[in-house]
C-alpha cells in the first residue's frame, strides 16, 4: 500500500481523510486561479512579503494564464488550520511554515528550521544542490502535498522575556511561545510551551498570557510591537538558525496543472525564498539599533544555558528516529551540514573573524 493509500484510510490523515472530492481550481477562458490560504496575518511584515513576491511573480510570468489569490490567515481558515484546508481540498495550496504541521509528521520540521540545525546559506546547498528538495516532496506526498520552499527569515532571535534568563532553570514553568520542534526542546527544560500563530502573540503578551515568546527577528518583531510588553531581547537563538516559509500544493491540483505552470511555481517559489532572505538581513540591523536606542534590554545566552538547548535538542531529534522518513531526512540533513561546514569555516568563517579583526566591519 502507497503512503497516500494508507493515509485515507488512517488517522494519520486528519481531515485528509474526511475528504472525498477536491474542490477544482477555478478556470475561466483557459485561464487558471489557485486560492491560497496563510498562516499569517494580510500585511505581516517579512513573511507577507514572501507572499506577495511569490504570488505576483507566478501572475507575472504566466502571463496572467495562472493566478493565485492569497487570503490572510482568517479570511477562509485560520492561520493553523491551512494545512488541513489544502489537504481536504478546501482551498489550492498554502503558504506558511512547514514547522507548524510536526502535528501530522515530525519531518515536517526540517523544511522550516530544527534546533542546532542548517543555516539559511545551509539550507540553500541542502535544498537546491542536494536531495532536499526531493525528500521535501517525498514527505509532501505522504499527506498529498507538493512543497517548494518559498521563503528565509535567516536566524531568528532567541526571543523576548519579561525578566533575564541567567540560568537554564529560569525556564522552568515559563509560558513561552515557541512552534516546532525547539518548542518540544523548551518544553524539555520545563517551559510551558505554546503554538501561537503571529497575529495573537502581542495579545497574548499583553494579557499574561505568555511570559515571553520568539517571532522572527527584529524587524518583524519590532513591527508586532514586541519591544512594548517585554523589556529583554536575546538576538541569537537555538531554534530557527535559518527558517524557511514554504508553499504546500494540493498534489492531484499540482499535477493537473500544465508542465509550464508547474515550473512557473517552482521558480517563483525559489525567487520568493532568496529574496526574502536578503529583505530580512537588510531590515533587521537597523531595527536592532532600534530597539537599543529605545531602551531594549540586549543579552546572549550563557554557555550553560546553551548547554542544556544542545541537550533538550538531540533528545527530541532523537525521540523520532524510530520514523523511517524522518530518519531519513535526519541523516540527509546531517550529511550535507557537515559537508558544508568543512569548507565554509575554513573559508567563509576565518575571512569574516579576520575581516571583523581588521577593518572592525
Amino acid at each position: 500500500m502507497d503512503r497516500r493509500s494508507f493515509l485515507k484510510t488512517s488517522a494519520l490523515g486528519g481531515s485528509a481523510a474526511a475528504a472525498t472530492t477536491l474542490a477544482a481550481p477555478a478556470i475561466a477562458q483557459g485561464n487558471t486561479t489557485l486560492t491560497m490560504v496563510t498562516t499569517w496575518p494580510r500585511g505581516l511584515a517579512g513573511v507577507w512579503d514572501s507572499v506577495e513576491r511569490f504570488t505576483n511573480n507566478v501572475n507575472t510570468m504566466s502571463g496572467g494564464t495562472l493566478t493565485i489569490d492569497p487570503k490572510g490567515a482568517g479570511e477562509l481558515v485560520g492561520a493553523l488550520e491551512s494545512f488541513d484546508a489544502v489537504t481536504s481540498g478546501q482551498a489550492d495550496m498554502y503558504h506558511g511554515a512547514d514547522y507548524y504541521w510536526v502535528g501530522q509528521h515530525p519531518a515536517w520540521a526540517f523544511f522550516t528550521a530544527v534546533p542546532f540545525g542548517m543555516t539559511a546559506p545551509e539550507m540553500m546547498v541542502w535544498y537546491y544542490a542536494q536531495d532536499g528538495m526531493a525528500l521535501h516532496h517525498e514527505l509532501g506526498e505522504v499527506f498529498g502535498i507538493k512543497g517548494f520552499i518559498a521563503g528565509q527569515t535567516a536566524a531568528q532571535g532567541g526571543g523576548w522575556y519579561r525578566n533575564e534568563i541567567k540560568s537554564a532553570e529560569d525556564f522552568k514553568g515559563l509560558k513561552f511561545r515557541m512552534p516546532g520542534l525547539g518548542g518540544k526542546a523548551l518544553a524539555e527544560l520545563g517551559a510551558s510551551v505554546q503554538n501561537i500563530p503571529g497575529g495573537e502573540i502581542y495579545q497574548a503578551l499583553s494579557t499574561g498570557a505568555l511570559d515571553g515568546t520568539e517571532w522572527i527577528g527584529p524587524w518583524s518583531d519590532e513591527k508586532l510591537g514586541l519591544q512594548e510588553v517585554c523589556d529583554h531581547y536575546y538576538p541569537a537563538g537555538f531554534h530557527e538558525p535559518g527558517a524557511a516559509l514554504s508553499v504546500g500544493c494540493n498534489l492531484d491540483v499540482f499535477n493537473g496543472l500544465s508542465a509550464e505552470h508547474q515550473e512557473i511555481i517552482k521558480v517563483a517559489a525559489a525567487d520568493a525564498h532568496q529574496h526574502n532572505y536578503a529583505v530580512f538581513i537588510a531590515n533587521n540591523g537597523p531595527a536592532l539599533q532600534r530597539l537599543k536606542d529605545g531602551g531594549t534590554q540586549i543579552h546572549q545566552f550563557s554557555d550553560d544555558v546553551w548547554d542544556a538547548f544542545g541537550a533538550a535538542s538531540k533528545a527530541v531529534l532523537d525521540s523520532s528516529m524510530d520514523d523511517e522518513l524522518f530518519a531519513k531526512i535526519r541523516n540527509s540533513v546531517d550529511k550535507s551540514m557537515a559537508a558544508t561546514a568543512g569548507w565554509v569555516s575554513q573559508s567563509d568563517g576565518t575571512y569574516t573573524a579576520q575581516r571583523a579583526r581588521v577593518t572592525g566591519a
